[in-house]
């Protein structure tokens, strides 16, 4: 019969902190660069009409 593992690695914890500071930073990046496309066609939409 398997032994079910129950210890945990506490180093995982560590880096799972330092790779959500990286993912943050993405999200942020990708958001800016929507608003930045959004407001840009939103002004071409203002222009021509």
């Amino acid at each position: 019969m398997a032994k079910p593992e129950l210890s945990r690695n506490p180093e995982t914890e560590i880096e799972d902190s330092s790779s959500l500071k990286g993912t943050l930073t993405s999200v942020m990046i990708l958001g800016v660069i929507l608003i930045v496309t959004w407001v840009g066609i939103y002004s071409l939409f203002l222009d021509r009409s």
